[in-house]
Protein backbone atom coordinates (compact mmCIF):
# COMPACT_ATOMS: atom_id res chain seq x y z
CA UNK A 1 0.00 0.00 0.00
CA UNK A 2 1.38 3.46 -0.67
CA UNK A 3 0.80 6.63 1.22
CA UNK A 4 -0.25 10.23 0.06
CA UNK A 5 -0.09 13.51 2.24
CA UNK A 6 -2.47 16.33 1.71
CA UNK A 7 -0.91 19.21 2.07
CA UNK A 8 -4.05 21.55 2.83
CA UNK A 9 -4.14 23.61 5.83
CA UNK A 10 0.16 23.77 5.67
CA UNK A 11 1.53 27.54 4.85
CA UNK A 12 2.60 27.71 1.20
CA UNK A 13 5.88 28.67 2.12
CA UNK A 14 6.28 25.34 3.85
CA UNK A 15 5.57 22.79 1.01
CA UNK A 16 8.82 22.55 -0.36
CA UNK A 17 10.67 21.22 3.01
CA UNK A 18 7.26 19.24 4.25
CA UNK A 19 7.67 17.54 0.45
CA UNK A 20 11.61 16.72 1.39
CA UNK A 21 9.88 15.69 4.83
CA UNK A 22 7.50 13.54 3.07
CA UNK A 23 9.67 11.52 0.98
CA UNK A 24 11.93 10.92 4.00
CA UNK A 25 8.91 9.65 5.80
CA UNK A 26 7.65 6.39 2.92
CA UNK A 27 4.74 8.81 1.10
CA UNK A 28 4.92 8.11 -2.33
CA UNK A 29 3.00 11.29 -3.01
CA UNK A 30 1.99 14.58 -2.10
CA UNK A 31 -2.27 15.53 -2.60
CA UNK A 32 -2.57 19.68 -3.64
CA UNK A 33 -6.00 21.20 -3.37
CA UNK A 34 -7.26 23.64 -5.44
CA UNK A 35 -9.32 27.05 -5.44
CA UNK A 36 -8.20 30.27 -7.16
CA UNK A 37 -9.91 32.74 -4.86
CA UNK A 38 -12.53 32.13 -1.85
CA UNK A 39 -15.28 34.84 -2.55
CA UNK A 40 -16.30 37.27 0.84
CA UNK A 41 -19.82 35.81 0.05
CA UNK A 42 -20.80 32.48 -1.12
CA UNK A 43 -24.45 31.64 -1.73
CA UNK A 44 -22.99 27.94 -3.66
CA UNK A 45 -23.91 24.93 -1.03
CA UNK A 46 -20.69 22.76 -0.06
CA UNK A 47 -22.09 19.49 -1.31
CA UNK A 48 -20.30 17.32 1.04
CA UNK A 49 -21.60 18.54 4.90
CA UNK A 50 -25.15 19.08 5.80
CA UNK A 51 -25.17 22.79 6.57
CA UNK A 52 -23.75 23.16 3.22
CA UNK A 53 -20.58 24.98 4.83
CA UNK A 54 -16.84 24.04 3.31
CA UNK A 55 -15.07 21.82 5.43
CA UNK A 56 -11.95 24.29 5.09
CA UNK A 57 -10.89 27.03 6.47
CA UNK A 58 -11.28 30.20 3.90
CA UNK A 59 -7.92 31.95 5.74
CA UNK A 60 -5.83 28.48 4.50
CA UNK A 61 -3.66 28.88 1.43
CA UNK A 62 -4.50 27.47 -2.10
CA UNK A 63 -1.25 27.92 -3.72
CA UNK A 64 -1.50 27.20 -7.67
CA UNK A 65 -0.99 23.81 -7.73
CA UNK A 66 1.07 23.44 -11.35
CA UNK A 67 3.94 26.57 -9.75
CA UNK A 68 3.83 24.50 -6.36
CA UNK A 69 4.54 20.84 -8.26
CA UNK A 70 7.34 22.60 -9.95
CA UNK A 71 9.01 23.36 -6.62
CA UNK A 72 8.46 20.37 -4.95
CA UNK A 73 9.87 18.13 -7.50
CA UNK A 74 12.97 19.87 -8.07
CA UNK A 75 13.74 19.11 -4.52
CA UNK A 76 12.36 15.55 -4.36
CA UNK A 77 13.59 12.30 -6.23
CA UNK A 78 10.63 9.72 -5.76
CA UNK A 79 7.50 11.54 -4.99
CA UNK A 80 4.58 11.87 -7.16
CA UNK A 81 2.07 14.62 -6.95
CA UNK A 82 -1.44 15.10 -7.62
CA UNK A 83 -4.42 17.67 -7.52
CA UNK A 84 -7.44 16.27 -4.68
CA UNK A 85 -9.27 17.62 -6.81
CA UNK A 86 -8.83 20.36 -9.81
CA UNK A 87 -11.24 22.05 -10.25
CA UNK A 88 -11.56 21.33 -14.37
CA UNK A 89 -14.69 23.56 -15.69
CA UNK A 90 -13.40 26.63 -14.46
CA UNK A 91 -10.46 26.63 -16.40
CA UNK A 92 -9.73 26.48 -20.30
CA UNK A 93 -8.49 22.93 -21.27
CA UNK A 94 -5.28 23.95 -23.59
CA UNK A 95 -4.02 26.00 -20.79
CA UNK A 96 -4.39 23.33 -18.18
CA UNK A 97 -2.88 21.04 -21.00
CA UNK A 98 -0.06 22.81 -21.16
CA UNK A 99 0.70 23.46 -17.49
CA UNK A 100 0.67 19.68 -17.23
CA UNK A 101 2.48 18.86 -20.01
CA UNK A 102 5.54 21.17 -18.64
CA UNK A 103 5.24 19.70 -15.09
CA UNK A 104 5.59 16.34 -16.54
CA UNK A 105 8.04 16.84 -18.54
CA UNK A 106 10.11 18.51 -15.86
CA UNK A 107 9.29 15.85 -13.31
CA UNK A 108 10.08 13.09 -14.97
CA UNK A 109 6.24 12.36 -15.55
CA UNK A 110 5.39 11.95 -11.80
CA UNK A 111 2.25 14.61 -12.18
CA UNK A 112 -1.39 13.13 -11.63
CA UNK A 113 -4.39 15.21 -12.61
CA UNK A 114 -7.56 14.94 -9.93
CA UNK A 115 -10.39 16.50 -11.09
CA UNK A 116 -13.77 17.07 -9.87
CA UNK A 117 -16.40 19.38 -11.56
CA UNK A 118 -16.60 22.24 -9.05
CA UNK A 119 -19.13 23.49 -6.30
CA UNK A 120 -18.54 27.01 -6.72
CA UNK A 121 -20.74 29.11 -9.04
CA UNK A 122 -18.81 32.09 -8.05
CA UNK A 123 -15.49 30.87 -9.00
CA UNK A 124 -16.27 29.86 -12.47
CA UNK A 125 -18.18 33.24 -13.04
CA UNK A 126 -14.76 34.75 -12.09
CA UNK A 127 -12.70 32.79 -14.17
CA UNK A 128 -15.63 33.51 -16.81
CA UNK A 129 -16.44 29.81 -17.56
CA UNK A 130 -19.87 28.63 -18.15
CA UNK A 131 -21.31 26.76 -14.57
CA UNK A 132 -24.36 24.78 -15.99
CA UNK A 133 -23.22 21.82 -17.91
CA UNK A 134 -20.00 21.66 -16.51
CA UNK A 135 -19.80 17.72 -16.09
CA UNK A 136 -20.60 16.95 -19.25
CA UNK A 137 -18.21 20.15 -20.61
CA UNK A 138 -15.54 18.03 -18.13
CA UNK A 139 -15.74 15.11 -20.55
CA UNK A 140 -14.68 17.04 -23.44
CA UNK A 141 -12.36 18.78 -21.74
CA UNK A 142 -10.56 15.60 -20.95
CA UNK A 143 -10.58 14.31 -24.73
CA UNK A 144 -8.96 17.72 -25.72
CA UNK A 145 -6.15 17.02 -23.21
CA UNK A 146 -5.41 14.00 -24.15
CA UNK A 147 -5.40 14.31 -27.85
CA UNK A 148 -2.54 17.95 -27.46
CA UNK A 149 -0.69 15.59 -24.87
CA UNK A 150 -0.42 13.03 -27.52
CA UNK A 151 1.46 14.79 -29.75
CA UNK A 152 1.48 16.54 -33.03
CA UNK A 153 -0.89 18.33 -34.89
CA UNK A 154 -4.36 17.67 -33.94
CA UNK A 155 -8.05 18.95 -34.21
CA UNK A 156 -10.97 19.25 -32.00
CA UNK A 157 -14.58 20.08 -33.14
CA UNK A 158 -16.99 19.43 -29.81
CA UNK A 159 -20.31 20.78 -28.55
CA UNK A 160 -17.75 23.24 -25.98
CA UNK A 161 -14.30 23.70 -27.84
CA UNK A 162 -13.84 23.81 -31.77
CA UNK A 163 -10.48 24.15 -32.91
CA UNK A 164 -8.39 23.53 -36.13
CA UNK A 165 -5.19 21.58 -36.29
CA UNK A 166 -2.67 22.84 -33.57
CA UNK A 167 0.59 21.55 -31.91
CA UNK A 168 1.80 21.35 -28.37
CA UNK A 169 5.55 21.27 -27.65
CA UNK A 170 5.95 19.97 -24.94
CA UNK A 171 4.64 16.47 -24.46
CA UNK A 172 4.81 14.38 -21.90
CA UNK A 173 6.59 11.04 -22.27
CA UNK A 174 3.00 9.42 -21.86
CA UNK A 175 -0.42 10.45 -21.13
CA UNK A 176 -0.78 12.12 -17.89
CA UNK A 177 -3.00 10.12 -15.33
CA UNK A 178 -6.53 11.28 -14.93
CA UNK A 179 -8.43 10.47 -11.47
CA UNK A 180 -11.77 11.76 -10.66
CA UNK A 181 -13.30 12.70 -7.24
CA UNK A 182 -16.19 12.63 -6.19
CA UNK A 183 -18.96 9.66 -5.23
CA UNK A 184 -21.93 10.32 -7.12
CA UNK A 185 -23.04 8.01 -9.64
CA UNK A 186 -21.94 9.96 -12.35
CA UNK A 187 -18.53 10.80 -11.17
CA UNK A 188 -17.65 6.95 -10.28
CA UNK A 189 -19.02 5.71 -13.80
CA UNK A 190 -16.81 9.03 -15.19
CA UNK A 191 -13.60 7.53 -12.90
CA UNK A 192 -14.21 3.95 -14.46
CA UNK A 193 -13.19 5.12 -17.68
CA UNK A 194 -10.54 7.51 -17.03
CA UNK A 195 -7.06 6.28 -14.75
CA UNK A 196 -8.33 6.25 -11.00
CA UNK A 197 -10.58 7.18 -8.47
CA UNK A 198 -10.18 9.42 -5.69
CA UNK A 199 -12.37 9.22 -2.44
CA UNK A 200 -11.95 11.57 0.67
CA UNK A 201 -13.14 11.08 4.07
CA UNK A 202 -15.33 7.71 4.24
CA UNK A 203 -15.60 5.40 6.41
CA UNK A 204 -14.63 1.46 5.13
CA UNK A 205 -17.36 0.27 4.45
CA UNK A 206 -18.75 3.17 2.00
CA UNK A 207 -15.12 3.09 0.48
CA UNK A 208 -15.09 -1.02 0.22
CA UNK A 209 -18.81 0.02 -1.63
CA UNK A 210 -17.88 2.37 -3.87
CA UNK A 211 -14.72 0.65 -4.76
CA UNK A 212 -16.77 -2.10 -5.76
CA UNK A 213 -19.24 -0.11 -7.96
CA UNK A 214 -16.34 1.02 -9.88
CA UNK A 215 -14.31 -2.39 -10.47
CA UNK A 216 -18.16 -3.33 -11.60
CA UNK A 217 -18.34 -0.51 -13.83
CA UNK A 218 -14.53 -1.19 -15.49
CA UNK A 219 -15.72 -4.76 -15.95
CA UNK A 220 -18.48 -4.08 -17.73
CA UNK A 221 -16.78 -2.00 -20.28
CA UNK A 222 -13.63 -3.79 -20.60
CA UNK A 223 -11.19 -2.41 -18.86
CA UNK A 224 -10.64 -4.68 -15.80
CA UNK A 225 -7.50 -6.00 -16.41
CA UNK A 226 -6.40 -2.10 -17.30
CA UNK A 227 -3.94 -0.39 -14.52
CA UNK A 228 -5.97 1.80 -12.30
CA UNK A 229 -5.04 3.57 -9.38
CA UNK A 230 -7.90 4.05 -6.15
CA UNK A 231 -6.92 6.82 -3.62
CA UNK A 232 -9.01 6.47 -0.59
CA UNK A 233 -9.09 8.90 2.66
CA UNK A 234 -11.20 6.36 5.47
CA UNK A 235 -12.34 7.62 8.81
CA UNK A 236 -9.64 5.29 10.55
CA UNK A 237 -5.96 4.83 11.13
CA UNK A 238 -4.31 2.67 8.44
CA UNK A 239 -3.99 -0.31 10.77
CA UNK A 240 -3.03 -3.54 9.07
CA UNK A 241 -6.52 -5.06 8.99
CA UNK A 242 -8.00 -1.98 7.61
CA UNK A 243 -5.34 -2.00 4.68
CA UNK A 244 -6.19 -5.26 3.93
CA UNK A 245 -9.73 -4.75 3.20
CA UNK A 246 -9.16 -1.75 1.17
CA UNK A 247 -6.50 -3.97 -1.13
CA UNK A 248 -9.48 -6.29 -1.53
CA UNK A 249 -11.42 -3.77 -3.15
CA UNK A 250 -8.61 -2.72 -5.54
CA UNK A 251 -7.10 0.43 -3.08
CA UNK A 252 -3.81 1.33 -4.03
CA UNK A 253 -2.79 4.60 -1.94
CA UNK A 254 -4.31 5.66 1.15
CA UNK A 255 -4.60 9.65 1.32
CA UNK A 256 -4.06 11.26 4.52
CA UNK A 257 -3.25 14.60 6.51
CA UNK A 258 -0.58 13.78 8.88
CA UNK A 259 -1.71 16.67 11.23
CA UNK A 260 -5.17 15.40 11.16
CA UNK A 261 -4.40 12.03 12.29
CA UNK A 262 -2.32 13.92 15.33
CA UNK A 263 -6.21 15.74 16.19
CA UNK A 264 -5.48 19.41 14.25
CA UNK A 265 -7.23 20.52 11.40
CA UNK A 266 -4.25 22.61 10.54
CA UNK A 267 -0.11 22.68 11.69
CA UNK A 268 0.10 25.20 14.19
CA UNK A 269 3.10 25.99 11.43
CA UNK A 270 5.28 24.77 9.44
CA UNK A 271 7.93 23.24 11.32
CA UNK A 272 4.72 21.74 13.00
CA UNK A 273 3.29 19.84 9.93
CA UNK A 274 6.93 18.70 9.23
CA UNK A 275 7.05 17.33 12.53
CA UNK A 276 3.21 15.51 12.17
CA UNK A 277 4.55 14.29 8.79
CA UNK A 278 7.98 12.46 10.07
CA UNK A 279 5.77 10.96 13.43
CA UNK A 280 3.29 9.73 10.34
CA UNK A 281 5.58 8.04 8.72
CA UNK A 282 7.21 6.73 11.85
CA UNK A 283 4.25 5.31 13.12
CA UNK A 284 1.95 3.91 10.08
CA UNK A 285 4.41 4.00 7.17
CA UNK A 286 8.00 2.25 8.47
CA UNK A 287 5.98 -0.52 10.32
CA UNK A 288 4.86 -2.22 6.82
CA UNK A 289 8.37 -2.40 5.73
CA UNK A 290 10.22 -4.21 8.51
Amino acid sequence: MKFAQAMIGLPAEGYVEAAKAAEEAGFSAIALSDHVVTPEKIDSAYPYTPDGKPQYDPAWDFPDPWVTVGAMAAVTQRLEFFTNVFVLPARNPVLVAKALATAAKLSGDRVRLGIGAGWMREEFDLLEQRFGGRGKRMDEMVEVMRALWGGGFVEHHGDAYDFDRIEMRPVPNRQVPIYVGGHSEVALRRAAHLDGWIGVYYMVDELEEYCRRILTYRAEAGLADEPFEIVASPISHPKPEILERLAAVGVTTILTSAWISQGVAAPESVQHGIDCIRAYGDRWIAPLHR
